[in-house]
């Protein structure tokens, strides 16, 4: 699951985009990944939010807590090996590393990667990127959360 589905928690709405759609997906029985990047740029957005005067430090710390101590989601190091030496890999098909940490984090431990990320959408259609999944984990699929909902 890409980081912005976790906002919410921390106090951060995004326009046009269900704020309990976390919950949502577990009630369906949707088992939930995060790579353990994710937590720092829930703290990253959060601490911009704090420095505005938008959010509470308490507010973003009680959403951390929430992920981090919730049984129901998996967090995935991304000093794993396998998820560093793909990622390693996914950078010359995505600019940002912490979007290919969170990619290989999916799809080296997950059936699918829920993200609303054009960039990552886009690797829908790439040669390189299917030839990168075949050998780890063939099922694997990119999906919205119109998909999953």
């Amino acid at each position: 699951m890409d980081t912005t589905y976790l906002l919410p928690a921390v106090g951060i709405s995004i326009k046009d985009f269900p704020k309990d759609a976390l919950v949502r997906l577990m009630q369906k029985g949707h088992q939930i990944s995060i790579s353990d990047i994710s937590i720092f740029e829930l703290s990253a957005n959060g601490a911009k939010h704090v420095f505005a005067g938008t959010l509470s430090a308490e507010r973003v710390t009680r959403g951390i807590r929430a992920i981090i101590y919730d049984d129901r989601i998996t967090v995935i190091p991304m000093h794993d090996s396998s998820v560093l030496l793909m990622a390693f890999k996914l950078k010359r098909l995505l600019n940002d590393f912490i979007d290919c940490l969170i990619l290989s984090s999916a799809v080296n431990r997950c059936d699918a990667i829920l993200t609303e990320d054009n960039d990552i959408q886009n690797l829908k259609r790439n040669k390189e990127f299917a030839g990168f999944v075949t050998t780890v984990n063939p099922k694997f699929k990119i999906q919205t959360l119109t998909d999953m909902l």
